[in-house]
């Protein structure tokens, strides 16, 4: 039991890291999408709008990450209602993006700082506390068909359920053929067949 539970863990981890490593993929693809086009836009289009701009980028950014992790990284994972599923996914990025533009925005509006470079650094660094909630919840909250219908995980309930694993102090109760073969000591009388 102790050798499964130890195949089982360890299999999980290894998706969970094999996960990680994909998010990581998508996000820094993301990432150079989000911060080039933000940069851009910064700089020329939209110079006296730094949090807007941070804003564009980052939403061009998310209908990037949401192919890509519905497809690639969380593909054992897509919900059947690919509708809900996306908006589940908006709603999260939603977040992310607030977190993101609202370092812009702490920066620019609540420090004074203005040097452009600096509030780019200031969305980065809120992109940063962003992908760590996004990954979380997308894990668990938009991309979270239970991993049941595939062989090797397909038990993996039993680790945290209690009740599927047998008391090794359980007492064994023989049925009733097996009690006519057992011949108690403290009974007089030959053995019982």
């Amino acid at each position: 039991m102790i050798y499964t539970l130890a195949e089982r863990l360890r299999g999980l981890a290894s998706l969970f890291w094999r996960e990680v490593a994909k998010f990581g993929a998508v996000g820094g693809v993301a990432f150079v999408i989000d911060n080039g086009l933000t940069y851009y836009l910064m700089h020329g289009p939209m110079t006296d709008s730094e949090a807007k701009a941070r804003f564009v980028g980052a939403s061009v950014a998310t209908v990037f990450s949401w192919i890509a992790n519905r497809f690639w990284t969380f593909r054992h994972r897509r919900q059947d209602n690919v509708i809900r599923e996306f908006f589940m996914f908006i709603l999260i990025n939603g977040i992310g993006i607030g977190i993101s533009t609202g370092f812009t925005a702490l920066a620019k509006y609540s420090f004074g700082i203005t040097d452009k470079n600096m509030l780019f650094l200031a969305g980065v660094a809120g992109i940063l506390v962003a992908t760590v909630v996004r990954f979380f919840a997308y894990r668990f909250l938009v991309f979270n068909k239970e991993l049941d219908e595939e062989p090797s995980f397909s038990h993996d309930h039993e680790i945290i359920e209690l009740h599927h694993h047998q008391d090794k102090h359980a007492v064994r109760v023989p049925a009733n053929d097996e009690l006519a073969k057992v011949q108690d000591p403290d009974l007089p009388g030959p053995p019982r067949s």
